[in-house]
Parts: structure tokens; C-alpha cells; sequence
């Protein structure tokens, strides 16, 4: 079996999320009209907060701020043959969203906005809706 491991960061701004759209193709296992936080595999012997700055500043251009928190690990067990462990962190960042070629779509949103989104919505995201520092960034 082979073990991945996956960093996210939930970016907040002015009590709103960014989601980004990943574009049609290159995820042939990822609904496409599914929004999920930035994020993506780390490179094995490089710290994990220096991953999840290259994978923002790949898909973004922004620039992480400050010290990211981690607020989950979660198991992915799509297939027999891979774990995946997505670790996801909160955050800000500067700059304003310019994606790259695997995203088409960015969107900040609060919280209403995430819950109309239902099943549109990555469901490991999802699952951390009621995680307390989540809920708080979103009041502001």
C-alpha cells in the first residue's frame, strides 16, 4: 500500500474562505464541479509548512502569512492500493487568487455560502464545518 500525504490550508479573509474549482482532466478521481480549499501532496523530506506554501503560492501567486495552525488529520482511503492523510491547516495569505492551469474557478465564501454548496463541496472539508477555529474565522 502506499502512504501519501496531502497538506491543505483554509485561507480566511474578512470571515470568508477561499475555494478554488479544480479544472476538468487532470483528477479523473475528483468531481469536477466539486470546491475544495487549496492544498496538494507534499514532497517527502521538505517541512510540511514550506509544502503547503508552495502548493498556495503554485495554485494562488498569494503568499502565506505568518505560521499556519493545524487544526486536522484526516484518512483518505479511496482505493486498496493508497492511504492518503490529508493534513489541513488555517491561515491567511496576501495577494489576490491568480490560479493556475489545474483550477478554474476561485470563490471566497462564508458560511451560508459553503452550506448551500452541499454535495459541491469536498466532504473532508465538509467534515471540518464544525471544527471551533473554522466556525470563529467565519464570525469575523
Amino acid at each position: 500500500m502506499e502512504l501519501q500525504v496531502g497538506v491543505k490550508i483554509a485561507i480566511f479573509r474578512e470571515g470568508k474562505v477561499l475555494l478554488l474549482k479544480r479544472a476538468g482532466g487532470k483528477y479523473s478521481d475528483i468531481k469536477q464541479d466539486r470546491w475544495d480549499i487549496v492544498g496538494g501532496r507534499i514532497n517527502p523530506g521538505t517541512p510540511l509548512t514550506e509544502n503547503l506554501k508552495r502548493e498556495v503560492l503554485e495554485e494562488t501567486k498569494m503568499q502565506v502569512v505568518e505560521t499556519p495552525l493545524l487544526i486536522a488529520a484526516q484518512d483518505i482511503l479511496k482505493s486498496p492500493d493508497k492511504h492518503v492523510v490529508r493534513l489541513t491547516f488555517l491561515g491567511e495569505a496576501s495577494g489576490e487568487p491568480v490560479l493556475d492551469s489545474e483550477n478554474e474557478e476561485y470563490q471566497w465564501m462564508g458560511l451560508k455560502d459553503l452550506l448551500d454548496l452541499g454535495e459541491n463541496l469536498d466532504i473532508y472539508f465538509k467534515e471540518l464545518l464544525d471544527n471551533p477555529a473554522i466556525i470563529k474565522k467565519l464570525k469575523n
